[in-house]
C-alpha cells in the first residue's frame, strides 16, 4: 500500500514538472510570437536555400565562365560570350522554336479537351459509370513519363507495334512514327496530350466546383441563356483555378525531357530535340558546364516570361471585371 502511494506521488511529481515545463515553453512563445514563427520557418527556409537558392546562384555564376569537365584547363571568365554564342546558334534557336511549339500546342489542346470533358462530367452524379470513366481518364496522369514513353514506343514500333498493326490492316500502310522526322514531333506531342489532359479535367472540375450553387440556381430561375450564364456566373468564379492549371502545365511542358528522351532521344536528327534535351546533351554528354549553365538561365528566364504573361492576363481580367 505504501509503495503504491509512493509510486503515485512520483508519477504526479513528474507530471507536474512536465506540465510546468510545457507551460513555460508556451508562455515563452506567446511572448515571442515572431521568434516562434521563425523557428517553424527555419527548416523550410534551410531546405529551400540549400536545394534552390545556392544551386541557382552557382548556375548564374558559372554561366559567365568557359568550363569543361573533360578539359585540363580550369574555369575561365568569358563574360557574356556564352550567351552570345547561344543566341547566335541556329541549332539552339531550332530547339527553342520546337519547345515553344510543343508548349503552345500541348497546353492549348490539353486545356480545350480538359474544359470540354470537365463540363461533361460536371454535375453528372447520376451518369452511369461516372466513377469508372473518371478513374479511367485520370490513369494516364499517374503513370511515370518514362513508363509511358516506353509503352508508346512499343505501340509506335513499325514492326511489332499494335498501332501499325491496325493502320496496316485498314490502309495497307506502315508508318514509322518515331523514325520519320515528319511524324516524330506530333507522335511525341500526342503522348504528352494523352498524359496531361486528365490534369486539366481535374482543374476544370475543381474550378466548376467553386461556383456557388445559389448563383447557378438564380441563373436557372431567371432563364439566363447558357452563354451569359457561362460569362457572368461560371467564368468569374472558375477562371483563376483554370489559369492556375494552365500556368502549371506551361512550366512543366518547358521541362519535358524524360518522355521524349525515352521515346526518341531528341531524334530523328533533331526533330524532337526540345530545349531540355539540348541542355541535357550540353551538360552531361559534352560536359560544357559554362554553356549549359547559360542555356539553363535563358530557359529559366523564358519560363518566367511565360508565367508573367499568364499572371498579367489574369490580373488584367480581374481589374476589368
Amino acid at each position: 500500500m505504501y509503495s503504491k502511494k509512493k509510486n503515485e506521488q512520483e508519477r504526479n511529481t513528474k507530471t507536474n514538472s512536465i506540465n510546468k515545463i510545457a507551460l513555460r515553453i508556451k508562455n515563452h512563445f506567446q511572448k515571442n510570437e515572431m521568434k516562434f514563427a521563425w523557428y517553424l520557418l527555419i527548416p523550410v527556409l534551410s531546405f529551400f536555400l540549400i536545394l534552390n537558392v545556392i544551386p541557382t546562384l552557382w548556375m548564374i555564376g558559372l554561366s559567365f565562365y568557359k568550363y569543361s569537365l573533360i578539359s585540363a584547363a580550369g574555369p575561365k571568365f568569358v563574360g557574356i560570350k556564352n550567351f552570345i554564342d547561344i543566341l547566335s546558334n541556329n541549332v539552339i534557336w531550332n530547339s527553342f522554336s520546337k519547345t515553344f511549339l510543343f508548349v503552345l500546342m500541348g497546353v492549348g489542346i490539353q486545356t480545350i479537351l480538359g474544359i470540354l470533358l470537365g463540363f461533361l462530367f460536371w454535375n453528372s452524379d447520376r451518369l452511369p459509370g461516372r466513377r469508372f470513366a473518371l478513374t479511367f481518364l485520370f490513369t494516364p496522369m499517374i503513370i511515370a513519363p518514362v513508363a509511358a514513353g516506353t509503352y508508346f514506343k512499343l505501340i509506335y514500333d513499325p514492326t511489332l507495334g499494335i498501332g501499325n498493326y491496325f493502320i496496316k490492316s485498314f490502309f495497307g500502310l506502315v508508318v514509322n512514327f518515331l523514325g520519320d522526322a515528319s511524324y516524330a514531333f506530333f507522335s511525341v506531342l500526342l503522348v504528352d496530350i494523352w498524359m496531361w489532359t486528365p490534369f486539366m479535367i481535374l482543374m476544370t472540375l475543381a474550378a466548376l466546383g467553386s461556383v456557388p450553387e445559389a448563383e447557378l440556381e438564380a441563373a436557372e430561375v431567371d432563364n439566363l441563356p447558357w452563354l451569359k450564364r457561362l460569362r457572368y456566373v461560371i467564368l468569374p468564379h472558375s477562371k483563376f483555378i483554370i489559369m492556375l492549371g494552365i500556368l502549371l502545365r506551361t512550366i512543366e511542358s518547358f521541362k519535358t525531357m524524360d518522355l521524349i528522351y525515352t521515346m526518341t532521344s531528341g531524334g530523328p536528327g533533331n526533330a524532337t530535340e526540345l530545349i531540355a534535351i539540348k541542355l541535357f546533351r550540353e551538360a552531361f554528354a559534352s560536359f560544357n558546364m559554362g554553356e549549359s549553365a547559360a542555356l539553363a538561365l535563358i530557359t529559366l528566364l523564358s519560363a518566367i516570361a511565360f508565367t508573367s504573361i499568364y499572371l498579367f492576363i489574369l490580373q488584367y481580367k480581374e481589374k476589368k471585371v
